[in-house]
């Protein structure tokens, strides 16, 4: 890899790591980055999920204050979001190309949609507090994670946001840090079967752990209802990006 390709994709990471915990959209910055530096589709993907482990790392570093005291919760949500990324890992690896590509669009609107009427439905609704959405929700976001991951974290905030009571802040400190674990997870997969570039993981990773450490304070001083409708905006450009 030219020099000019790995500090490029240095910056990219960082970018990628604010963004991740910013909006929950990592994926969307990464992933042009290592096409645009000759990486093929799946190689790039692939990359980009090792790489994307340094966000999780690098936002928990600098967040883990807000996971203590969660005990055996955070062990089970852990537990479950390791099973999505290897499940979503091993989609990539044996399904055919575009088996999640065709609904992904949808999901990713429709949880852009859920952020932006969230206090609409929080008052109507109340809480949704039926105790087998939000375990089914980790297993199931970080099976797409693992996949590919573009708008995982969207679809994240909006189930934490109408089926618990958490605020902005803590599920985007618990996105991260799930979607980390499931992230690390595909990467094992990924890098004992899947074509990794490592000199372009690598990059990636330095500057997404940079960037993943710098989210958290952003976070805070970002008025929750502007970040909220910000990253619903973002999550439908997603959206109609990803059905083109």
């Amino acid at each position: 890899m030219a020099a000019l390709d790995f500090f490029l994709l240095v910056v990219a990471g960082f970018f990628t790591g604010l963004v991740g915990f910013v909006t929950g959209m990592a994926s969307i910055v990464s992933y042009p980055a290592l096409l645009a530096v000759g990486l093929p589709p799946v190689a790039a993907n692939v990359t980009n999920t090792v790489a994307m482990v340094a966000v999780g790392v690098g936002a928990t570093a600098n967040s883990g204050r807000e996971l203590t005291g969660r005990g055996a919760t955070l062990v089970r949500w852990a537990v479950l979001s390791a099973i999505g990324g290897l499940l979503g890992a091993l989609a990539l690896l044996v399904a055919p190309a575009g088996a999640f590509e065709l609904v992904v669009p949808f999901l990713v609107a429709a949880a852009s949609i859920a952020l932006l009427v969230q206090p609409l439905v929080r008052r109507h609704v109340g809480e949704l507090n039926a105790p087998w959405i939000v375990p089914a929700g980790i297993v199931l976001i970080s099976v797409y994670g693992g996949y590919f991951g573009a708008g995982a974290g969207v679809i994240y905030l909006s189930m934490m946001l109408l089926c618990t009571s958490e605020s902005l802040w803590s599920a985007s400190v618990l996105k991260s840090f799930l979607l980390g674990i499931a992230n690390l997870v595909a990467a094992v997969g990924f890098a004992a079967f899947g074509p990794v570039h490592w000199w372009a993981a690598l990059a990636l990773a330095l500057g997404a752990l940079a960037g993943g450490w710098c989210g958290p304070p952003v976070v805070k001083v970002i008025p929750p209802n502007l970040l909220r409708v910000s990253v619903g905006v973002a999550g439908l450009g997603l959206a109609v990006y990803l059905a083109r």
